[in-house]
């Protein structure tokens, strides 16, 4: 798979347990950038991977229109294509940030329009098989959650195999 950009919110509660997770599955996606957040909520993703100044600048004012978003991550769920996710609760803000970003950038759908209109916010944690059920995912994170987070990071982020970084990043609700 080729490599391509996300403009994601960090988790950096969760950044160590998915961090050890990814490392699991593919060590070649785990990042020798300190700021990259392997722990994340993607807002849109895919994103244009070189974007113009006037598009940086968009997604700073966004950036800088959203305030800090709180959410606690508690229930575990699976998505038909064996995606294991957290659900943030609530979700009504992360939505609105998606949605003004599709609204600014209508070339870039959620995950490329995979997944419809209206996406569901998420962190990935984990990956279905004959091993993996949502059961032993949950057992894993037994100690680790509930939690509740501040979300307070939009990056720009690169993911390629053996060059994951971070491109762009904005402060949530930063004021000039």
């Amino acid at each position: 798979m080729p490599g391509h950009s996300v403009l994601q919110l960090p988790v950096v509660a969760l950044e160590g347990w998915v961090r050890e997770r990814t490392t699991h599955y593919d060590a070649g996606f785990v990042s020798a950038d300190p700021r990259f957040a392997h722990a994340h909520i993607t807002a849109l993703g895919p994103f244009d991977p070189s974007p113009p100044p006037a598009t940086l600048a968009a997604i700073a004012g966004l950036a800088a229109g959203t305030a800090p978003i709180r959410v606690r991550l508690a229930d575990l769920a699976q998505f038909p294509n064996g995606i294991i996710h957290l659900v943030p609760d609530p979700d009504d803000r992360l939505r609105d940030l998606t949605g003004r970003l599709v609204a600014a950038f209508p070339g870039w759908p959620p995950y490329g329009g995979a997944f419809g209109d209206d996406p569901q916010p998420h962190l990935t944690v984990d990956a279905a098989s004959a091993e993996v059920t949502l059961d032993s995912t949950a057992a894993l994170l037994a100690d680790v959650v509930p939690v509740d987070v501040l979300l307070d990071r939009l990056q720009l982020a690169w993911w390629e195999s053996g060059d994951c970084h971070v491109l762009h990043e904005w402060p949530l609700g930063a004021t000039g």
